[in-house]
């Protein structure tokens, strides 16, 4: 992977910015790579030092649940991208552990819904608290100027990103 700081890092030095990499995007896509990275393993980190530590999969099948309470087991399964029965032994081990409820629709009586129990949105509370307080105490360390261009930069992107955004110059 990349190092951060310097002329881009270690790949970044080999690739230049004259060959057609406009205005050097190649070299600091592989910086980015390397701070997302470094986010991720934050994120993760932060994550298991909740009160309840959940794998990677169980806490996106509680995230995806907040967001979508009521929804049912195809429905997470699609969600996740994952098959039926590992869907159903992940909601086995979820109910199992308090954070997840499963309730009949009330009208539809062969289907059953999903949703948090109230130990469950706490522990996404605590994860999320963590991973807040993780990424402000890096933010912290920060030089204000890095911080505002970082907020700048990410403003940027997002707006690059935009569906209604106009492509970059020189792309269509």
């Amino acid at each position: 992977m990349t190092r951060l700081g310097g002329t881009g890092g270690e790949r970044a030095d080999r690739i230049g910015d004259g060959n057609g990499d406009r205005d050097g995007a190649e070299a600091v896509a592989w910086d980015v790579a390397g701070a997302v990275e470094s986010l991720a393993d934050l994120w993760s980190l932060a994550a298991q030092a909740a009160v309840l530590r959940l794998s990677p999969h169980q806490l996106r099948a509680l995230r995806v649940l907040q967001a979508a309470p009521g929804l049912n087991l195809t429905g997470l399964a699609e969600q996740l991208e994952i098959g039926l029965p590992t869907a159903s032994r992940l909601c086995d081990r979820l109910e199992a552990a308090g954070l997840l409820e499963r309730a009949l629709h009330p009208r539809r009586r062969r289907e059953v819904r999903l949703g948090l129990t109230v130990r469950g949105r706490r522990v996404l509370d605590d994860v999320a608290a963590r991973r807040a307080q993780a990424l402000a105490d890096v933010l912290g360390a920060m030089a204000p100027d890095d911080r505002e261009a970082l907020r700048r930069g990410l403003r940027a992107f997002a707006a690059v990103r935009e569906p209604s955004a106009s492509p970059p110059a020189g792309e269509s």
